[in-house]
């Protein structure tokens, strides 16, 4: 932080060092706050204080650590060091231009064939151009997406009498009324939730997943993308530019944790600790682009895939490891979380990971109302 201004860096020492303790703090919420006080015009720190709790949302049972650390950090007092990489552990959500990030150093250049804790900052390029057969995808994915039933009732061959109607009617005839008008309840796309992990043991499908990601935010109703790293953040704004050089090269500079490490878990909890981020998968088809290489135990990703499963609509989990018909889970973070899991696919790439999002909507299917009726009167 030796290159930012001096009366910015408590505030994001303060993010850093609450990250370091445990807390879920996700990048917006550090944002937040530095807005936040710039808004307030602090007359003094009970107003930062204020404006820290109020933004970065410290759970109530740990109100006097938070107070613990806000001291430390703005007071002076005696605390622990930041947690590892906190030199540039900034809030993932800025705008950064590629080349102002630090490159990574030589030898450490991932493989992506093995998962890592380590937190690399560096930006990334894309090629140009769009992958055959997402064109055809973004087109079909009005009338494939699932559905949902919404609140507002329309005219239609449904379970409920339409008393307006019908009176209407009997107004114009005289009283005589030859069929009762029904009302069936109006259809709704579904949210889609696409969270894309990014670390280096997905490096050879990155690329691949931002573009289907762009054809599901232009084809979609309401489409909420996420990259998830060593850090988490919302790439939805850049990725609703039309053209698809122009987003993904404005999503690489907003993504910071290219090919880095793998903390699925941690990130899916900050997701999750943020109620604007946790509505997005709200009944929602959430679909996660990723091996299931966790770096350490699984505990935090099924913690994290518990709280999701309960919010979600279903989950479709999409691996590049799928592409080989023998693949079976193998790893103990997949194998822990194939119980929240509604569906595994193929994610080798952007046409077969398009192919299972279709699917899901194929498959289901709401029945015919006959048959809805029948059944409920059975």
């Amino acid at each position: 932080m030796s290159g930012l201004p001096r009366s910015l860096r408590p505030f994001l020492g303060l993010v850093q060092a609450l990250r370091a303790e445990g807390f879920a703090v996700a990048p917006e919420q550090g944002q937040a706050f530095i807005a936040a006080v710039g808004l307030l015009g602090p007359r003094s720190l009970g107003d930062v204080r204020r404006a820290a709790r109020a933004t970065l949302a410290p759970p109530p049972e740990r109100g006097e650590e938070f107070d613990r650390i806000f001291d430390a950090v703005f007071l002076g007092r005696a605390f622990a060091a930041p947690a590892p990489g906190t030199e540039d552990d900034l809030p993932a959500a800025h705008d950064a231009t590629p080349g102002l990030l630090p490159e990574p150093e030589a030898g450490e250049e991932p493989s992506g064939a093995d998962a890592s804790a380590a937190e690399r900052l560096f930006a990334r390029a894309f090629g140009a151009g769009e992958p055959a057969g997402l064109a055809a995808f973004r087109r079909a994915l009005p009338a494939a997406l699932p559905r949902r039933r919404s609140r507002r009732w329309l005219a239609g061959r449904g379970p409920r009498i339409d008393a307006r109607r019908a009176l209407r009617q009997m107004v114009r005839r005289d009283g005589e009324l030859l069929r009762l008008p029904r009302q069936a309840r109006r259809q709704r796309p579904r949210r889609v939730l696409l969270l894309v992990d990014v670390s280096g043991s997905m490096k050879a499908s990155t690329e691949g997943a931002l573009r289907l990601a762009h054809a599901l935010v232009h084809g979609g109703d309401r489409v909420e993308v996420c990259t998830l790293g060593t850090r988490l953040t919302r790439v939805t704004r850049a990725l609703r530019q039309r053209d698809v050089d122009r987003a993904l090269a404005q999503a690489a500079g907003l993504v910071a944790d290219w090919d880095g490490g793998t903390r699925l878990g941690e990130a899916l909890a900050v997701f999750l600790s943020v109620p604007r981020f946790a509505a997005f998968a709200r009944g929602a088809l959430t679909v996660v682009v990723s091996d299931g290489l966790e770096q350490g135990g699984p505990e935090a990703l099924v913690a994290a895939m518990v709280r999701l499963r309960r919010l979600t609509w279903r989950i479709l989990w999409l691996t590049p490891l799928a592409a080989d018909p023998t693949f079976r889970p193998e790893t103990a973070a997949l194998r822990a979380v194939l119980p929240m899991i509604d569906q595994l696919g193929d994610g080798s790439g952007p046409q077969a990971a398009a192919s299972e999002i279709l699917r899901v909507g194929r498959r289901v299917q709401r029945p015919p109302m006959r048959a809805a009726i029948a059944a409920r009167a059975g």
